[in-house]
């Protein structure tokens, strides 16, 4: 899989309609979640996606500046393809998203909001909880947050 990194503008209608069906599936039919996913941040963020070898997106993310959705850089709508699961690709896809916010732009802290059952795997990167456990959409969520001297990165391959 080649990933790429694009923002808004930089995104064919191709890509962009990829992405937001990847979503639509997951977050909306998959989970049984209806919520407006169109809020109009996907304008200002970066999209980090991959696609499998026969054309299919594998997996997406966005990248999201501060101010947006949180007061720091933000990362959300983690979306793995269900044939991609298990397989290491939300870790490599987190691996790659937290890489570039504080390699290349130099970022101090990255915060999510992550579904509570996904804290473990949120942990393992170096992310800790920074709120309660609330309600969002009728999924248990908590927001958590990286600093960058916590971040475990990987071992160069």
């Amino acid at each position: 899989m080649e990933w790429k990194i694009k923002s808004f503008d930089e995104l064919s209608a191709k890509e962009l309609y990829d992405i937001l069906k990847q979503r639509c599936e997951i977050f909306v039919v998959e989970q049984k979640c209806p919520y407006a996913d169109v809020d109009g941040a996907d304008e200002k963020a970066r999209q980090l996606f991959a696609y499998a070898e026969d054309g299919a997106l594998a997996a997406s993310m966005r990248l999201l500046p501060a101010g947006v959705t949180y007061d720091a850089f933000a990362m959300g709508r983690v979306a793995v393809a269900r044939g991609f699961r298990g397989r290491g690709t939300a870790r490599e896809m987190m691996e790659r998203a937290i890489d570039f916010a504080l390699d290349e732009l130099g970022e101090k802290i990255i915060k999510i909001g992550a579904q509570n059952y996904l804290v473990p795997f949120y942990r393992s990167l170096g992310f800790e909880p920074i709120s309660e456990v609330y309600l969002e959409d009728g999924i248990p969520h908590v927001d958590m947050e990286l600093q960058s001297s916590a971040y475990k990165r990987r071992e160069p391959s």
